[in-house]
């Protein structure tokens, strides 16, 4: 069985190198598949100063979108002390798991759309909407517009921004492609550091319409970097949509991967909604606990980079498990016993750098599994799947802190054992490709 496998891998692997000698895929795929004909990116390669601005450009992007919408937590605080002070953390909870939603779903479409047009449209449509979304947050006055400008409208803003720029990265790079992509990502970790202290200090001196409109320019100057910035090394290609796209996909190892990830994006987002809310009821001023979240996602910047290079020595596989495992498992062992800032302020950090880690490394696991060419429609799979868990994760914890008020034991150990629970079925995704459980995947 194992020598099967291997012949299989093989096969796979040998048929995505005859296959990207004739195909260049613009999508979240080339994050891993070695296609589109980028180059070694040495001194003499005469793209390279493209390659990096594009680089530079993704880290604005990944700043103002991915990043701003990690920084919900600080809305949440927000809304629950002032115009929705009235309502329980499960209702507001809705409107950041509706980014998320939109931004997850929208990633299959996005990245059909980036194949047949590149980076350019995708890049100035999101930042359009990315701004107008915020102005419209910022007059809205009724639960119902919270939901649309800021949830739904706002987040398929930063799907938008945020597959057109990893995936260009990805064709311009071969070598370094796991580095430049990593240091592209860590423009959303300083977004979630930035955002919360801003927007905390903005509501707080010039009142929370202005402070997100300041967020709205912000984002305007941000998108207009990107777009300006950003291309993709290869040609797009237009084709037509097929039925054949969405056909189910008959892959153990892909469908435990599936599974995995559905069960770890339950739970991975909890903490950055909640932990300011957690902090202050620890006692701790609001003015204090709004760092906590930047520090979280300052553990974050570390997590994006770091794996990049890791996954590439050790395998991709080999370290996805153990974040998605160990994410978990501080928050049942570690968040339910913090109870003083310090506690707190290490968790955050510890939890920011796993999980950061996993979001880096869940996707060139696809594309490690699959098919050069079936790789967009993978990806565009899994992406469909955990925006269910991403809508949901947030307003079921929210009704568990809802049905015993202060307390937040509850939420937490739905949290870390919807992780742990993950963790077993991405092992199971690992051991399917190779039963050697120290072997390199």
């Amino acid at each position: 069985m194992a020598d099967t496998e291997k012949q299989s891998s093989s096969q796979v692997s040998k048929s995505s190198i005859d296959s990207s000698s004739s195909q260049c895929p613009l999508h979240p795929s080339s994050l891993s598949a070695d296609c589109c004909g980028a180059p070694h990116m040495d001194a003499s390669s005469p793209h390279k100063w493209k390659a990096w601005l594009t680089v530079a450009g993704s880290f604005f992007a990944l700043f103002c979108s991915f990043g701003q919408m990690v920084a919900f937590g600080t809305y949440q605080s927000w809304y629950s002390s002032n115009q929705f002070s009235y309502m329980s953390g499960f209702k507001i909870s809705w409107i950041g798991s509706l980014q998320l939603w939109a931004f997850f779903f929208m990633g299959g479409p996005v990245g059909r759309t980036f194949d047949a047009w590149g980076p350019s449209p995708l890049l100035i449509l999101g930042t359009v909407i990315s701004v107008l979304s915020l102005v419209f947050t910022s007059v809205a006055t009724q639960y119902y517009q919270y939901l649309l400008a800021q949830g739904i409208l706002f987040g398929l803003s930063v799907a938008l921004l945020f597959y057109p720029s990893v995936s260009s990265v990805a064709t311009h790079f071969t070598n370094y492609r796991a580095t430049a992509i990593g240091i592209a990502s860590a423009g959303s970790g300083f977004g979630g550091v930035v955002y919360p202290i801003m927007l905390r200090f903005l509501f707080r001196k010039i009142g929370f319409a202005w402070g997100v409109r300041v967020s709205a320019l912000l984002s305007a100057v941000s998108g207009a970097i990107a777009a300006s910035t950003v291309s993709a090394r290869c040609t797009a290609q237009k084709r037509q949509f097929s039925l054949q796209d969405f056909q189910v996909i008959n892959d153990r190892r892909f469908l435990l991967l599936v599974a995995g990830s559905f069960f770890v994006c339950l739970g991975i987002f909890i903490p950055y909604f909640y932990i300011s809310d957690y902090t202050e009821s620890l006692g701790i001023s609001s003015d204090v606990a709004f760092y906590v979240l930047s520090i979280m996602n300052a553990g974050s910047i570390l997590g994006r980079i770091a794996p990049a290079w890791l996954s590439d020595k050790i395998g991709r596989f080999n370290l996805l498990c153990p974040t998605a495992f160990f994410s978990g498992f501080i928050c049942l062992l570690f968040w339910t016993f913090a109870d003083n800032l310090a506690a707190v302020a290490t968790f955050s950090a510890i939890y920011g750098f796993l999980s950061g880690a996993f979001v880096s490394v869940v996707t060139p696991c696809v594309a490690q599994i699959s098919e050069i060419e079936e790789i967009g429609t993978r990806i565009g799979a899994l992406y469909t799947f955990i925006s269910i868990p991403s809508l949901t994760g947030g307003p079921i914890a929210g009704v568990l802190l809802q049905s015993k008020p202060g307390s937040f034991v509850a939420a937490i150990a739905f949290a870390g054992s919807s992780m742990v629970l993950g963790s077993s079925f991405l092992l199971a995704s690992k051991l399917s490709i190779n039963q050697q459980f120290f072997h390199r995947v």
